[in-house]
């Protein structure tokens, strides 16, 4: 894995949480973290089978036999999921259910870095305005060497999300997180304390050149229609830098409600659930007369790969960047004896022109790493002049 974003996700990142974006996941005992028509499911990350449609009923036996032993229901769940050989089902607890679906809300418990794996090194790529990462004055592009002691160099960034979260020791808001940290040849120790905080996943602001750069962080609600207010207010001719680096996802619908800013209907993706194919569209009237540009890198992940793949195949956007992290099997969540839920792959998505995306991600048009928005800002000049009148 080459990015990730460190503290949108809920707490217990493991498995398929570690990489869970929500489809519309209307659970089998009402409750609900999102609504897309006709559909239930979850998307996760890459390398996932379909999971048997029968396995969630023995997930659910399992959960139900433990309570009447007066033994754990989680734990029984999480046995039979490991069970199943899908890498990336998952079991939450209730409490981290109800985390998960604060996170989709914007709220989030942790200390304020977004980071990536960088030749087997954890370096931040963004620090939250305000969060204690950035009061402890730790900067973009400073290499995170440990927490709490524990080596962070060549582990999985959702490892490293674990140890800053301190999934461990069930860590709340308030507690203490030691990060060893490397800045050129300086290297020092920094405690911070985690933090309840919350994010506003859509920023924008406007370079020199018209151009206009809208960062979308997270596809959390809301999400969406404020990236199409911000393409709305862009000023007259500017072209837009749609910036996804290190976006791990989010809400399908407030992805495809994005996708909706810049396409005048038609397919966003298709995607199965146990064999059944569905259809997500966008809705007509968006702006397909502006110069865009789509910013990707390897923490582009998910919902945010959904809608690059959308724009890239319908020929609305240049993708420019390095080549995107790869995830999009489907999993339904369904509601466990005794509050818990669990999740299990039964499908995949696809974009419109068919491309799958698990596993393999989506290759930018423009591929680049280093000064990247730099490179798309001039990509973006020029498709304003190609659009431009000749005299």
């Amino acid at each position: 894995m080459s990015g990730r974003d460190l503290f949108c996700q809920p707490r217990r990142l493991r498995r398929g949480a570690a990489l869970t974006l929500v489809f519309a996941s209307v659970l089998v005992a009402g409750a609900a973290t999102g609504s897309l028509p006709g559909a239930g499911p979850k998307a996760t990350a890459d390398g996932a089978r379909s999971a048997p449609a029968g396995h969630h009923t023995e997930v659910s036996e399992a959960a139900r036999e433990a309570m009447a032993e007066g033994t754990s229901p989680v734990e029984a769940a999480q046995r039979a999921v490991s069970r199943s050989g899908d890498r990336w089902a998952a079991v939450y607890s209730p409490g981290e259910y109800e985390e998960f679906e604060e996170a989709l809300d914007g709220q989030y418990t942790g200390v304020g870095l977004w980071a990536r794996a960088r030749d087997g090194r954890i370096e931040v790529t963004r620090v939250g305005g305000g969060s204690p990462a950035d009061r402890a004055g730790i900067r973009v592009g400073d290499r995170l060497r440990s927490v709490d002691g524990a080596d962070v160099d060549g582990r999985p960034v959702t490892e490293v999300v674990a140890l800053l979260r301190g999934d461990s020791t069930d860590a709340p808001a308030g507690t203490r997180v030691r990060l060893g940290l490397e800045r050129g040849s300086r290297t020092w120790t920094e405690t911070v304390r985690r933090a309840r905080l919350s994010r506003e996943s859509v920023a924008v602001r406007e370079l020199a050149g018209q151009c206009t750069v809208v960062t979308v962080g997270a596809f959390t609600k809301g999400s969406g229609e404020q990236v199409r207010k911000a393409v709305r207010r862009a000023p007259a001719g500017a072209g837009i830098v749609l910036d996804l680096r290190g976006n791990s996802g989010g809400l399908v619908a407030e992805a495809v409600t994005a996708a909706s800013a810049f396409l005048d209907g038609g397919l966003v993706a298709t995607y199965d659930v146990d064999g059944e194919q569905r259809a997500l569209h966008a809705d007509p009237g968006g702006d397909t007369v502006r110069p865009l540009v789509a910013l990707v890198d390897g923490g582009t992940m998910s919902a945010a790969e959904l809608l690059t793949g959308a724009l890239q195949d319908r020929g609305r956007a240049v993708v420019v960047g390095s080549r995107t992290f790869g995830k999009g099997s489907v999993q339904m969540p369904s509601r466990l004896p005794g509050g818990s839920v669990a999740e299990l792959t039964v499908g995949h998505y696809r974009t419109p022109a068919g491309r799958g995306v698990d596993g393999r991600g989506i290759t930018p048009d423009v591929e680049t790493d280093d000064a990247a928005l730099e490179r798309a800002t001039t990509v973006l000049r020029g498709l304003g002049q190609q659009d431009a009148p000749r005299p």
